[in-house]
């Protein structure tokens, strides 16, 4: 569907780019030209990643906690000094847990808002001031979860998202004089690595609350990514585009 050169010269980060829906994306940034570096706190999953998206083009790594504003520092450092200059910022790092509202302890809930969305912030200003703003053109993808109807069951990742939504909305606007377009991609449930923290029972039946009767594919989300990131959607800029299987508009997935 997409040329090869779609994202030919164009540098791009991902974040949470060692695995599941962050190493998705970075493979097909990869299969259409771009050069590619991947971030997450974990060096070990990130080497492993490197092995296989290497053979698809260009591509190193950054070991960063994007809850560290130093980290970030030297992160935007690292670019500009090998790659001297950054196009494509994909938000893609988070990580929450299941647990009813009651349950959720301050620490709890306090890791998830600063991974979530402080983290998302720090990486998108500090990115945005070292490349964007200044070179006057940027582009930033990122990626958020169902939270159409809320997040029962997770309250402190859907309002943490829900953040990161709004965010996305404002920059828009406010970053539009520098031609830096900002969009999120809000994923249903997905067939990836991150549901292995979850329970066996939570997952039981899942598809059933889906009105297309299966779970979404990492290569889909990255699909979707690839086409924001792309000159394609040139035009498009504050959105939030759901790829859920229409799960946001009938199911249920939590049981009062």
């Amino acid at each position: 569907m997409f040329s090869k050169e779609l994202l030919k010269d164009q540098t791009i980060l991902v974040t949470g780019g060692g695995s599941g829906i962050g190493k998705a994306i970075a493979k097909a940034c990869l299969q259409h030209g771009a050069q590619v570096i991947i971030a997450s706190r974990k060096e070990e999953k990130l080497q492993t990643a490197l092995e296989e998206l290497q053979t698809y083009g260009q591509c190193r790594y950054i070991v960063c906690d994007i809850r560290e504003p130093e980290m970030i520092s030297k992160l935007a450092t690292d670019i500009k000094e090998q790659e001297g200059k950054l196009d494509i910022l994909v938000n893609n790092a988070g990580g929450q847990f299941p647990s009813r509202a009651e349950d959720i302890s301050n620490n709890g809930w306090n890791a998830v808002i600063n991974n979530n969305l402080n983290g998302t912030w720090l990486m998108t200003q500090t990115l945005a001031k070292t490349f964007f703003i200044p070179q006057k053109q940027g582009n930033v993808v990122n990626i958020i979860a169902n939270i159409f109807r809320g997040f029962p069951g997770m309250v402190h990742t859907g309002a943490a998202r829900a953040g990161v939504e709004n965010m996305t909305k404002t920059l828009a606007v406010e970053w539009s004089p520098y031609n830096i377009r900002l969009n999120a991609v809000a994923p249903g449930i997905i067939k990836s690595t991150g549901l292995e923290q979850y329970p066996p029972e939570m997952l039981k039946g899942l598809s059933d609350n889906i009105p297309m009767k299966r779970l979404g594919t990492t290569e889909e989300v990255a699909n979707l990514c690839l086409f924001l990131g792309s000159p394609l959607a040139a035009y498009i800029t504050g959105e939030t585009i759901y790829i859920d299987g229409g799960q946001r508009l009938w199911g249920d997935v939590f049981k009062i």
